[in-house]
């Protein structure tokens, strides 16, 4: 269903819907890619879930090694150890 159906549907404009749309995003600290409304099966190819600063770089735990990835797990940073579910 498009956008444009579901607000003919409701009897809004699309530019309230969208309007709307925002206060609930807003309210509920929604956001494009947010690791806490990702899908586990997603989790993965989520970049901002494997982001970390380190150092005040900002880098990708995938690409570090394992002692960093095993002290961002057990701080809860990452969901899992990439080494130990990814098949390379």
């Amino acid at each position: 269903m498009t956008k444009a159906d579901v607000c003919a549907g409701f009897g809004i404009g699309q530019s309230t819907a969208s309007a709307k749309a925002k206060v609930i995003s807003q309210a509920l600290r929604i956001n494009p890619l947010n690791p806490e409304w990702s899908l586990p099966s997603l989790l993965k190819r989520n970049p901002l879930v494997w982001m970390a600063e380190v150092n005040g770089m900002l880098v990708d735990l995938r690409e570090m090694p394992r002692e960093v990835q095993e002290i961002a797990f057990e701080q809860g940073m990452i969901p899992y150890i990439p080494a130990d579910r990814d098949p390379s």
